[in-house]
């Protein structure tokens, strides 16, 4: 059973090496619900030893149905990715019908050759869960990452059950969303290959003055000055729970 974290920051990716987590998807802008990281970032999370780095390749928030000039984008990026010494992409593509679209999906693994290559959740937002699951597997991904349809795995495990026995080996199932150290044993249970979660916590900012006429996030309900971080105790609890079940 492997564990990956979601991080949004380079501390985090500390945490990870430090605790002997095995991989990280690094992202940017948790608001959208991760997008592309600088490649400053990937490059100094990639530079940490002893941990994998995926990269999230997304080029902006919102659904997976994406242009022409997007889709571009995103084979830059994954060049790019590699340049900054990932070892891995994490990206997911819809037809306009919610199904996976399986040409473009095949164009990027091909373009990260080399890599390790995440189908993430756009995969629950299909209109046939099991099919898309199939259809990923046509495209020679790496893995899946998955929460079995619904908004959190822990609603969507029976899914997640179907999906392993439907991979059956042929690609790895990973579960994530929402998943904690009350919840991590259940889920690991499935027969998935790994647990993918992100120990969320946030600590207020150390501005003292805080102009209360502006929002730099517009009329969004983004709070600017609480900051993103690493509940590492959570962390250690999530392992504990593992570490024990593959004893």
């Amino acid at each position: 059973m492997k564990c990956e974290l979601c991080t949004y920051s380079l501390e985090a990716c500390h945490i990870v090496a430090r605790l002997g987590i095995d991989r990280v998807e690094l992202c940017a802008s948790p608001a959208d619900g991760g997008t592309t990281p600088s490649i400053a970032s990937i490059e100094r999370a990639s530079a940490i030893s002893g941990i994998d780095v995926s990269v999230m390749i997304r080029p902006r928030g919102g659904d997976f149905l994406y242009t022409d000039e997007e889709f571009h984008t995103m084979f830059d990026d994954i060049a790019h990715a590699r340049q900054a010494g990932a070892t891995g992409v994490v990206f997911g593509i819809l037809t306009p019908d919610g199904h996976v679209d399986t040409a473009r999906t095949r164009r990027l693994v091909e373009a990260a050759e080399g890599m390790e290559t995440t189908f993430h959740r756009a995969v629950d937002m299909t209109a046939d869960y099991l099919q898309a699951v199939e259809d990923i597997i046509s495209t020679g991904c790496t893995r899946i990452l998955t929460s079995g349809g619904y908004d959190k795995a822990s609603e969507g495990i029976s899914n997640i059950t179907h999906a392993v026995s439907l991979a059956a080996g042929r690609i790895e199932i990973m579960a994530g969303s929402g998943i904690n150290s009350s919840n991590a044993l259940r889920l690991a249970s499935t027969g998935v290959d790994a647990l993918h979660f992100s120990a969320k916590r946030t600590i207020p900012s150390g501005m003292t003055y805080r102009n209360p006429r502006i929002s730099m996030g517009g009329t969004e309900a983004v709070d600017e000055f609480a900051l993103r971080t690493v509940d590492e105790e959570e962390v250690r609890k999530i392992l504990r729970v593992v570490r024990e079940q593959a004893r």
